[in-house]
Formats: C-alpha cells, sequence, structure tokens
C-alpha cells in the first residue's frame, strides 16, 4: 500500500497568525524570520494607507486581520512603534501616540470629535472605546435621533485592562490604570486606579505596595 505524500507544516502562516494576535512578538524577531516579517508588514500598512484615510509611522506592526475604517475628516493617525492586533474594529478619528498597543478584539469609533491615546498607553483584549452618545429623548425612537460627540482622551502609559468600557467625554489621565471590566463614566486623575462599574478609585500608582 503506498504511503501518503507528507506534507510540509506551513510554520510561515501559523506564525504570522500568531504575530497577529500576539504582536508584541514582532518587536522580539530574530533577523532570520524580520526577513519576510517586514515586507509582510510593509505591504500590509500599505493596503491600508491606500484604501483607507490612513497614516502609519516607522516600525509598527498592524495585523491584516484588524478592521481600519478612515474616511476623509476622519482620519486615523498612528505614531511610531505602535501594534494593532487582529480583530481590533478602530473608526476614525482616532490618533495613536508612539509605542501604543491595542489588543485583540478591541472596538474604537471616534464619533465626530476623536478618540486621542497617548505616548506608550497599552490598551487590553476587547476593550471598548466610543466617542458617541445617541440621543434617548423619550418621543422618538433611539435610532432616528441625532449621536453627539465630546471625544474621548487617553494620556501617556496608561492601562487599560480586558473588556473595559470607556464612554464618550471622558479623560484618563497620565499614568491611570483601568481595571479588566471597568465601566469607565467620568473622568479620571493621574495615577489613579480605577475599577468597577461604574468605575471609582481604588488605589494610586504612586503608593506603596
Amino acid at each position: 500500500m503506498e504511503k501518503p505524500a507528507v506534507t510540509k507544516p506551513d510554520y510561515r502562516t501559523q506564525h504570522q497568525k500568531r504575530l497577529s494576535y500576539m504582536p508584541w512578538l514582532y518587536f522580539s524577531l530574530k533577523e532570520k524570520h524580520l526577513q519576510w516579517a517586514k515586507p509582510w508588514q510593509a505591504e500590509v500598512q500599505a493596503h491600508f494607507s491606500a484604501v483607507e484615510t490612513i497614516s502609519i509611522g516607522d516600525n509598527c506592526f498592524v495585523a491584516p486581520e484588524a478592521n481600519l475604517f478612515a474616511e476623509p475628516g476622519r482620519d486615523i493617525n498612528i505614531g511610531n512603534q505602535c501594534m494593532i492586533a487582529a480583530d481590533s474594529f478602530l473608526h476614525g478619528p482616532i490618533t495613536l501616540g508612539n509605542e501604543v498597543a491595542i489588543n485583540h478584539g478591541c472596538s474604537l469609533d471616534g464619533g465626530r470629535h476623536g478618540i486621542k491615546i497617548g505616548n506608550q498607553t497599552r490598551i487590553a483584549n476587547n476593550v471598548t472605546i466610543y466617542a458617541f452618545n445617541h440621543g434617548m429623548a423619550p418621543d422618538t425612537p433611539i435610532y432616528q435621533q441625532a449621536s453627539n460627540s465630546k471625544g474621548v482622551v487617553i494620556g501617556e502609559d496608561v492601562w487599560i485592562g480586558a473588556q473595559a468600557g470607556i464612554v464618550d467625554g471622558v479623560t484618563i489621565g497620565n499614568h491611570a490604570v483601568i481595571g479588566m471590566g471597568a465601566v469607565v463614566t467620568k473622568d479620571v486623575a493621574d495615577y489613579a486606579i480605577v475599577a468597577g462599574n461604574p468605575a471609582r478609585v481604588i488605589g494610586d500608582r504612586r503608593e506603596k505596595r
């Protein structure tokens, strides 16, 4: 009986998928992997920049499975050494500083006034940030009412835990920490640690632990 042909495993495709869901690994690739990874990323990023109003800085990683939408007037501007993982949804206007990480499954919509995220901020998986709200007058169906937008501002060196939500009009200060599953409805001060629904202050990063 003839033996079935042995198919060589497609390690590169699997490696690309691994990077898409764990993009921080891209920045520690060995030279032999960078030889294919850099051209691959250049192609992915060139595609997004060609079909949407997107600018991407140097040495970034953008998963091909990310969903980026930025029509004129609702631009997405990405700083240097940022990472955007698979299955994320980003609709401008959105501005990312340098070294910003957006992990898989996040959903960000900038509304009319936008989302601004400062340098070195890390956003865990499945975080939701919406910079708009529907009207809620009782005499008209909600879907027929105009939306309003104030914008969301997130400072530098902020850590936003998995499955957190941030509503329109919120400003999060530098160095703050947002706990897993928190729903942030009010401004957060610099260095504050918040958790819960609605989020409340439970600590300060400057306190000894």
